[in-house]
């Protein structure tokens, strides 16, 4: 796993030896715990706006990735490692970053077109 400047991006390896670059959205407590709210790295052509912003309202599509919740555990001085958490937890951090921290109004907008 490899930390990069700017963004907040992590490397991962997945079991077939393919890198997946995640941008680290945000970080939460619950119950005692760190967790970290990411989402797939995307290149994107648009020169006027950060497109790594959830608001970037271009129309390039890069507000649009899906979002995944990993654990937070402290490895060493400087470093963190992710591991990914189980269903039933998840579903509850999920309900936390949709109510808590970024409002019902943006992701009930994305239900709603997925439905359509």
């Amino acid at each position: 796993m490899v930390m990069e400047n700017e963004l907040d991006l992590v490397t991962f390896t997945d079991e077939e030896g393919n890198e997946i670059t995640m941008e680290v959205l945000d970080y939460f407590f619950y119950e005692g715990q760190e967790y970290a709210l990411l989402a797939e790295a995307e290149e994107c052509d648009c020169e006027e706006h950060d497109c790594h912003d959830d608001e970037c309202g271009c129309g390039c599509g890069c507000e649009e990735r899906e979002a995944f919740i990993m654990k937070v555990v402290p490895v060493g001085d400087d470093e963190e490692e992710f591991v990914p958490v189980d269903e039933e937890l998840a579903a509850k951090l999920i309900e936390i970053v949709e109510t808590q921290m970024y409002g019902d109004e943006d992701f009930e907008d994305e239900e709603e077109e997925d439905e359509e």
